[in-house]
């Protein structure tokens, strides 16, 4: 059975960095794209980052890069998203999202392309 457990939360003042987990258990994703997405309190999830399959690329939702880093480690099987100069509006529950298949750029933002979700973890923002 796959897990995907996600930690690193917590509450932060703006401008602060946080480092998010997520370790993949049950099968690996090396083939496979993993993604971050998020859901800010009243709002719909959305796409954040994701990091696709054999280290082939990453892509990024526009308004957060070059402010927002992901990566994985295959050998850990383990996801990561590196988040500096948060600001106000990054308070949200943070998800870990896996497929088994490489997915194209056109559908790497699409929730319904993930087959494997985790609960989630909260990122409040907050001065």
């Amino acid at each position: 059975q796959v897990h995907l457990l996600e930690s690193g939360g917590g509450l932060v003042q703006p401008g602060a960095s946080l480092r998010l987990s997520c370790a993949a258990s049950g099968r690996p994703f090396t083939g496979g794209t993993m993604a971050w997405f998020r859901q800010p309190p009243g709002k719909d999830r959305e796409f954040v980052a994701a990091h696709k399959q054999r280290n082939t690329g990453t892509r990024y939702k526009d308004s957060l890069r070059g402010r927002f880093t992901i990566s994985r480690d295959n050998a850990k099987n383990t996801l990561y998203l590196q988040m500096n100069d948060l600001r106000p509006d990054g308070t949200a529950v943070y998800y870990c999202a896996a497929t088994t298949r490489g997915l194209i750029t056109t559908s790497i933002a699409g929730e319904h392309e993930y087959e494997y979700w985790g609960k989630g973890t909260q990122v409040t923002v907050s001065s």
